[in-house]
């Protein structure tokens, strides 16, 4: 769905007869839909469920889609900013269980995936963006183009909630009600008191609140990673935005050609996304990071300067390459915490949406300067950051990322089992840390002395 438009953005432009900067302005439509969504889109999740928001979503796009095409049939500008800006509330909400119900199913699989679910968003986009240019070559109308591709692909949408997505938001009261994890189950087999154990479980009863939600914007990790997550939106919304005008612009190529070109970096992604689960369980997400960051900045700079379109087309390929893996390594690194990954995820989105708030009219201004594809070296500035910030999605906890075989974090690892401890100094054993608060005398619910306690019972 967003390829399939975004591949048409050159025949928008000139339906409406729209500047760089004009047009600029008009995607900015998107990134406050999106920002206007994020911060709300943990709460509605936690409040009503994946399920709801996918269909809800759902919705919303079939109506942007209408809109985008009626904006350029009719030559408004409101009407296409209109979609633009439901296009954006759209992927926001959607983006969050999303990303939350992949990073759980990662976590219950004990090894890296998540890559995989963003590879299936690259597959799409790579069909999205031929769809575009076998239309922009037969010369069908935009609003042709985006109603029938609206309507197929909400269809597909509503048809796949019911089998897919685990809802867990459900009412304990109804009849025939699915188990919701408690905090201990969600934790599996972190060592936690009673006392937090207690809150956590009371933290997740309340999970729809605001408040719990936005706890997360005082974590400096989250805000951190959230950087991270701006960096790597801003590579590869750019190309979404820019890269098919910078080619027909920059080479004096066909809309078709423009979109090819975008097709193959949407390629470069989805391959580096499937190659990617390895390269993360044997190096890590530090090391993954840094080299994607590098990497993206090598293709920026190629695509940027190269003399032919050759060339560009190649540093087009290093920068899907680089910026595959940067957006999955960040949302894993915000969910290693079950109970906390909602509200995560939707912090780091939310720099996701910054990102998308201020590219599309920087890069307008730029590109009115110095050309659409100069412009577009200017994101090689985030790439130095997301290189700089990359110590930041290390696992908060070694046993959410399978350790690396040969390398790590810090340095090379030695291939070899560790040493088994001495005879006469037995490994010893870790037991759950309980803390027990007994009971004020004042207290009229104490128990009376000598009587243990379940959780006592347990521990001994």
């Amino acid at each position: 769905m967003m390829s399939s438009w975004l591949a048409r953005i050159p025949s928008v432009r000139d339906a409406l007869d729209l500047s760089a900067a004009d047009l600029g302005v008009v995607l900015l439509a998107g990134a406050v839909g999106a920002l206007a969504t994020v911060t709300a889109a943990g709460p509605f999740v936690a409040r009503f469920g994946g399920r709801v928001a996918f269909a809800v979503s759902a919705a919303l796009f079939g109506a942007a889609f209408l809109l985008l095409g009626l904006g350029p049939a009719t030559g408004s500008v409101a009407l296409l900013g209109a979609g633009i800006f439901l296009n954006g509330m759209a992927f926001a909400l959607g983006n969050v269980p999303m990303n939350v119900e992949s990073a759980g199913i990662e976590r219950r699989a004990g090894r890296t995936i998540l890559p995989q679910f963003h590879a299936a968003f690259s597959v799409g986009a790579v069909l999205g963006s031929l769809v575009g240019a076998a239309c922009a070559h037969a010369e069908v109308p935009v609003l042709a183009q985006f109603a029938v591709t609206g309507a197929v692909a909400v269809a597909l949408r509503l048809a796949a909630i019911p089998v897919t997505v685990h809802d867990t938001a459900v009412d304990r009261r109804a009849p025939g009600a699915t188990h919701v994890p408690s905090a201990a189950d969600a934790l599996g087999d972190a060592v936690v008191d009673v006392e937090t154990a207690g809150l956590r479980a009371r933290l997740a009863r309340r999970g729809a609140r605001l408040g719990a939600a936005l706890s997360a914007w005082r974590e400096p990790r989250t805000l951190l990673i959230g950087l991270v997550i701006l960096s790597a939106a801003l590579s590869e919304g750019s190309a979404n935005d820019w890269l098919a005008l910078a080619v027909v612009d920059g080479f004096a190529q066909t809309e078709a050609v423009g979109a090819v070109v975008f097709g193959a970096f949407v390629a470069a992604m989805t391959v580096m996304r499937l190659a990617g689960t390895r390269l993360i369980d044997r190096y890590g997400r530090v090391t993954v990071l840094r080299a994607s960051g590098i990497t993206s900045i090598a293709g920026l700079v190629l695509f940027g300067f190269a003399p032919s379109l050759a060339l560009a087309g190649a540093g087009v390929v290093l920068w899907g390459f680089g910026a595959a893996l940067a957006v999955p390594v960040g949302i894993a690194a915000a969910s290693d915490e079950p109970l906390r990954a909602a509200g995560r995820v939707s912090v780091v989105s939310a720099f996701s949406s910054m990102a998308a708030l201020a590219a599309p009219p920087l890069l307008g201004l730029a590109a009115e300067a110095m050309g659409a594809r100069r412009a577009l070296v200017l994101i090689v500035g985030a790439m130095v950051l997301s290189v700089l910030l990359a110590r930041q999605v290390a696992p908060l906890h070694p046993a959410t990322e399978p350790a690396p075989r040969g390398t790590g974090e810090d340095g090379p690892v030695p291939d070899v089992a560790p040493a088994a401890p001495a005879p006469d100094t037995p490994a010893r054993r870790r037991r759950p840390r309980v803390v027990v608060r007994r009971p004020r005398p004042s207290d009229p619910h104490a128990r009376r002395p000598g009587r243990r306690t379940h959780r006592q019972e347990t521990s001994a």
